[in-house]
């Protein structure tokens, strides 16, 4: 029998001797850590018969001719979705190369000539076809989350482009009447004319944008600080909307509440939402809490408002991306899903109780910041 032949043997005799010290050295992956075994063979099972089939025709096939020209292709999608990084594509398919060179020098078998390249071209082959795949899909994601971020981001600009147009049409009536000059006709016509110029270029990226699906993948720079000014300020900056709609704005939040988050987008949760809250409580009155939930110390925040409320049937669905009211004109479905996704970046959960014709209140918790029990220890 020849090497070829003895090898293809021994492989097949031992084939689920070899998945098994494969899985155990490719557990040591960080990403495969959690994986369940069907998931992390995938197409591994079928690639070792491909081997082993290759060294019993001897095959001088070229490397696509020598594969199933589907499975490696589909194991580097697989393994995008598994969170797997381009490293660890190819170590799994070089840990496989190291226990089948195990098995054979512990029955005895030196790994060189036919034998050593039809290994490594069948193995080659199947790293370059899943890592070409992995890295399509890599770039297609990344792709993904730049578009989805600009759409959230020209949805976020809606809110003060529409609070400077509404405090523009303030000023316009209780200024005192335009000197003859015209300058100041003219100063408002520029600024209605550049706003409504740019609320119509934030409203092509959000058409273009708002297709996308993947979840967010936010960059969060954390730090504690005091919630009611920062509140306060949204509250000012968000009046003019509310007297547009005869609205009350009241920050009930207290004045020693301090949170760990990232402020920037803390205070994109709380436009989206109060801007929602004032949308659908013309008359009435927003406002905006927040207190301690014992033990753990993490702030819950709401914003409650006694407006129109939402139909029952829509409420599990308010947060999802492209989920607008049917009866509001130029809504796009984004602004509670930047406040879900802002806030599960935060490791919190938001929620949202209703009922029409009495208001909704949109709850969200921050976690407390986890201190390291070492530094409690050494502090002690």
């Amino acid at each position: 029998m020849s090497d070829l032949d003895e090898l293809a043997v021994l492989i097949h005799r031992d084939r689920e001797a070899l998945l098994s010290r494969w899985r155990q050295q490719v557990k040591e992956l960080p990403s495969a850590s959690n994986l369940d075994v069907p998931t992390l063979n995938d197409h591994i099972p079928d690639l070792i018969d491909e081997l082993a089939a290759e060294l019993l025709a001897k095959s001088d096939q070229t490397i696509p001719e020598g594969l199933n020209a589907g499975s490696p292709p589909v194991h580097g999608l697989q393994r995008a979705r598994d969170g797997f990084d381009i490293e660890e594509v190819v170590a799994e398919y070089n840990i496989l190369r190291g226990c089948i060179h195990d098995l054979a020098q512990e029955n005895g078998l030196v790994l060189q000539g036919k034998p050593f390249r039809i290994l490594n071209r069948v193995l080659d082959g199947a790293i370059g076809m899943a890592v070409k795949t992995f890295a399509a899909a890599a770039a297609l994601e990344v792709q993904h989350r730049r578009e989805d971020y600009l759409a959230f981001l020209a949805h976020d600009l809606r809110t003060p482009l529409s609070a400077i147009s509404m405090t523009t049409n303030v000023l316009e009536r209780i200024l005192p009447a335009p000197d003859s000059s015209a300058t100041q006709t003219q100063l408002f016509k520029t600024l209605h004319r550049n706003v409504q110029h740019l609320s119509e270029l934030v409203s092509n990226v959000i058409e273009e944008n708002t297709k996308l699906l993947p979840e967010q993948d936010f960059r969060l720079e954390r730090r504690a600080f005091d919630l009611w000014p920062l509140v306060e300020s949204l509250v000012q900056d968000l009046d003019p909307l509310a007297i547009g709609k005869k609205t009350r704005l009241t920050n009930q939040v207290p004045y020693e509440m301090v949170v760990y988050a990232d402020a920037s987008s803390l205070r994109r949760i709380f436009q989206n939402v109060i801007a929602n809250a004032i949308d659908y409580t013309p008359g009435g009155e927003v406002v905006i809490g927040a207190r301690k939930l014992a033990p753990a110390g993490s702030v819950e925040c709401w914003v409650s408002d006694n407006g129109a409320g939402i139909p029952q049937e829509r409420l599990e669905k308010v947060f999802d991306k492209a989920e607008t009211d049917p009866e509001k004109k130029g809504g796009t479905g984004l602004g509670l899903a930047v406040v879900k996704a802002y806030v599960e970046a935060h490791g919190g959960t938001v929620s949202v109780e209703s009922k029409e014709g009495a208001g909704s209140t949109f709850r969200f918790t921050l976690p407390a910041r986890q201190i390291d029990s070492a530094v409690v220890s050494n502090a002690s």
